[in-house]
């Protein structure tokens, strides 16, 4: 079975502020994407269908508030450390700095803009 995972969204309160982090953070370009109404603003990571990822968007949704769930999405990096401390330079905090996890890499926790707990993850 190939990786089920098909889409994630990260809600957040201050869209510019979020774009601002993540776009600072993995030094890629977010792209508005047409939301099915009019509460509803979407800004997609950059995706290809054929290459390592699952593709995902920020959010802000009336009624949907950041911060607080218990769902962390993971990105892939080359070195974690590096993206750890451009999320502290980007106003995001460091939740639990790399760390090893064995056969699997290493692991970083950091807290973006809006709450959010992301875990960047890397192979060395």
């Amino acid at each position: 079975m190939s990786n089920p995972v098909g889409w994630f969204e990260i809600y957040v309160q201050d869209m510019a502020r979020a774009k601002q982090f993540y776009q600072s953070v993995f030094l890629v370009q977010l792209q508005a994407l047409h939301g099915p109404g009019a509460d509803m603003e979407l800004w997609s990571f950059p995706g290809d269908m054929n290459s390592y990822g699952a593709p995902g968007a920020l959010v802000k949704m009336a009624g949907f508030p950041s911060g607080g769930n218990s769902t962390v999405v993971y990105f892939h990096c080359e070195d974690c450390a590096v993206e750890e401390a451009r999320a502290a330079g980007a106003g995001g905090r460091v939740q639990r700095s790399k760390m090893a996890i064995g056969e699997y890499g290493h692991i970083s926790l950091v807290l973006d803009t809006e709450g959010n707990m992301i875990g960047l993850h890397s192979m060395k």
